[in-house]
């Protein structure tokens, strides 16, 4: 692969050498509120100039890493399914090559193309899974595939007590009812993040953040916005307290940059990738 002209501050190495492959999926067709996560990794990696490399939290420099980025897949808009196929493709290339896929979305969706990917190699995989919103709908509006609808088109793959929530504050009343034999949820926080740890120290992890996650009085750049979320370093410290475990892949969704003028989310998002990109390579 050829090395993007772009990258994300200091992840330059080739892909031969890398340990790490980020990528952007730039698509968001099946957003039911305000689009614009398409345009989410081309803002991260320009605004990521504005950050420096070295983590005070976690005392290490994300240039000492081998991180390789790929640039950003070209997906056909208004066609979920080939850009789930596309990504599941992209990501099990990565995988096969005993690489860790990291990927800018998007809209949530596309997440299930990269757990696609994780679950065919790594048959008892656990799934962690920061957001407002619990995904879990059948449907929505008839459609199967759709950012609302992710997490129980992620637990179609893994199946009961292997997907575990935090930070959920948003939903139907079928989708809390739903989940209480399904998932494990843990409503507006992550307090359980260490025995979430501790339960799945023996598998396979991947994580995936919707950035609504946090609170839109910090985070105000994105699609669905929901207030009563968690603060940065509650997220931060909840994710780095991850640290350790097998983490096969993780992804980073839902900034839209243009629903903050200011670019403090989008700054939020580059030093969050950043802190995980240190944790997890």
């Amino acid at each position: 692969m050829e090395l993007n002209v772009q990258t994300f501050i200091s992840c330059d190495s080739p892909y031969c050498d890398a340990d790490t492959v980020l990528f952007g999926a730039p698509f968001d067709s099946t957003t039911s509120y305000r689009p614009g996560a398409r345009f989410a990794s081309s803002a991260m990696r320009g605004e990521s100039i504005g950050i420096e490399t070295y983590s005070p939290y976690l005392r290490s420099d994300l240039s000492s890493y081998k991180i390789f980025d790929a640039g950003d897949l070209d997906l056909p808009f208004g066609n979920a399914g080939r850009v789930l196929d596309t990504i599941e493709a992209f990501c099990g290339k990565v995988l096969d090559d005993r690489k860790m896929p990291v990927m800018i979305g998007g809209e949530h969706l596309v997440t299930f193309g990269a757990v696609r990917a994780a679950a065919v190699r790594y048959p008892d995989l656990a799934v962690l899974h920061f957001d407002a919103h619990a995904d879990l709908r059948r449907d929505y509006m008839g459609e199967s595939l759709s950012h609302a609808t992710v997490m129980r088109r992620v637990w179609d793959l893994v199946g009961d007590g292997r997907i575990y929530q935090f930070g959920i504050r948003s939903g139907s009343r079928e989708e809390f009812e739903w989940a209480m034999d399904h998932v494990k949820m843990e409503l507006f926080n992550a307090n359980s993040i260490d025995s979430c740890a501790e339960a799945v120290a023996s598998r396979p992890v991947y994580i995936t953040v919707d950035l609504d996650v946090i609170d839109p009085a910090e985070f105000p750049g994105t699609g669905t916005p929901e207030a009563g979320g968690m603060s940065f370093r509650a997220l931060h410290d909840a994710l780095t307290n991850l640290k350790g475990l097998d983490v096969i892949g993780f992804d980073l969704c839902e900034l839209s940059p243009h629903y903050d003028s200011s670019g403090t989310s989008t700054a939020l998002a580059c030093k969050l990738l950043r802190e995980m990109l240190i944790a997890y390579s």
